[in-house]
């Protein structure tokens, strides 16, 4: 089994700054994944071309089952307003998704509040630009694997330091709900030291994700509670492909039973 976290910057090239569906498509093409988590996900947004991000993964993993869970109405960085269930969705959204082979038993979305207070964060040229924070989702599904229920959510966390922590413990409160064993897929924008230290699960990989070119640093994590974990098999392969789409590297475990 091949679990998978990508963190997508809504499918654009570093490389002249455009989005285009066949780079997105052979880089997650390129992942062969089983069950694959998204973050930086766009839906009907003009700067991604309107494309369907999601349904374009699930197309190059040849899955059957997929969902999108917004997290804003509108586009970040612009104007928008967090998701709610009276939101048009014929309005662009941006989000997380996740994609899997397996059949999906039931799933469940978590939101996970934003920071209330707006906090400097580095844009172009090195400037310091105080931003209001982004609600957060968590999306989790229970799988019918071929070796049981699987329970693997995904999660896009705050880039405010304190403020992801409690996300992420609220993130790991809700997946206790569902069976084991649990994976957690996603940008945690946290590295693996604190995250280990703040959730007690086991990171199934350590490998440095961002920056893409040359990374530097691991914010995107593939996490079991030890409750269960047993279950998953042993890590066989740790991947962390070149794309040509994201300023984050994708991370592939590979688990064998």
């Amino acid at each position: 089994m091949r679990l998978a976290t990508f963190n997508l910057l809504h499918g654009r090239s570093l490389s002249d700054g455009t989005v285009h569906a066949d780079r997105i498509h052979a880089a997650i093409t390129d992942l062969d994944a089983d069950v694959l988590g998204l973050q930086e996900v766009d839906r009907a947004q003009p700067r991604s071309g309107l494309l369907d991000l999601t349904t374009l993964a699930a197309d190059a993993l040849g899955a059957h089952t997929h969902r999108f869970a917004a997290a804003v109405v509108g586009t970040p960085g612009e104007i928008w307003q967090p998701w709610h269930a009276a939101a048009d969705i014929s309005h662009p959204q941006y989000g997380i998704a996740l994609v899997s082979r397996y059949p999906v038993q039931r799933w469940l979305i978590t939101q996970l509040p934003g920071a209330p207070m707006r906090s400097p964060v580095l844009v172009g040229g090195g400037r310091l630009m105080l931003l209001r924070d982004e609600p957060r989702v968590l999306l989790a599904a229970v799988l019918d694997t071929p070796h049981g229920p699987l329970s693997v959510a995904t999660t896009h966390l705050s880039f405010v330091p304190g403020w992801n922590v409690r996300q992420l413990r609220a993130a790991v409160r809700a997946m206790r709900a569902l069976p084991a064993p649990r994976v957690l897929l996603g940008d945690l924008n946290m590295p693996a030291g604190p995250v280990r230290a703040f959730t007690g699960w086991q990171p199934l990989a350590r490998a440095a994700t961002f920056p893409s070119p040359v990374p530097r640093t691991q914010l995107d994590h593939v996490l079991a509670d030890p409750r269960g974990a047993a279950a998953l098999g042993r890590v066989v392969q740790v991947r962390t492909p070149r794309a040509g789409v994201s300023d984050h590297r994708p991370l592939v475990v590979h688990l064998h039973h």
